[in-house]
Order: C-alpha cells, then structure tokens, then sequence
C-alpha cells in the first residue's frame, strides 16, 4: 500500500493506491483512519477496488461501524469507483445521504474526490 499526499488549496489529502484489498474488515478501516489521522491529514481518497464488497453490503454493518468512526474523528472520505452496479435500493439511499452530508463522498473519479474534499 502506497499512502499518496496531494496538497490542494492548502488542503492535505491522503490518496490510498494498492493493487490489494486493504480494508477486509473494520480492523482495517480503523487502522488506516489512525495511520493518516496521526499524519495529521483529515481528507482521504480511497478505491472501491480496495474494501471488501461485505462494506458494500448494510446488512453486515461494517460500512456504518467504519464510516462512524471516520465522523468521530472527523475525518472526510471519498471512496472512488462505480456504484451504479449496486442495485440494492438501501445501498443507493445509503450513497445518496452520505453525498448530500459531505463528509464521506462516493465518486466516480479521483479528480471528484479531490475537489469535493478540498472545497
């Protein structure tokens, strides 16, 4: 895992770049929220592509049990990738509130996520 640092605005934003799986489970999410928070970074850009698809799967809770402490800590999250693939109407309501809060954002492309996030 690569841990890529774009300065915008005078914004840090943390870009996590991986050919693996780097959240498998809230462990992991928890672990990476402390890694760039004790940075001293609070924006993070990370891939669809690198959670497991159980975080895309409410029913498992561990996209609201990860996402929270992302808000605890307050630390903003753009997960890029294409969600129109979900068909679950409760995924889709899910990405819809969290685009119209701002603190996490689903996007399509990295370019989206790195001007949402330093706005």
């Amino acid at each position: 895992m690569e841990i890529k640092i774009h300065s915008i605005n005078n914004t840090k934003v943390a870009e996590i770049l991986s050919d693996e799986m780097v959240i498998q489970n809230f462990q992991d999410g928890l672990d990476l929220l402390g890694n760039i928070y004790y940075q001293g970074i609070d924006k993070m850009v990370m891939y669809e592509k690198n959670i497991t698809p159980l975080f895309f799967d409410l029913k498992t809770k561990m996209a609201g049990d990860i996402l929270q402490k992302f808000s605890n800590y307050r630390v903003r999250l753009a997960i890029v990738g294409d969600f129109n693939t979900y068909e679950s109407k409760s995924m889709k309501d899910f990405i819809f509130e969290s685009n119209t809060t701002r603190h996490i954002n689903f996007v399509k492309t990295l370019e989206e996520a790195l001007e949402k996030l330093s706005g």
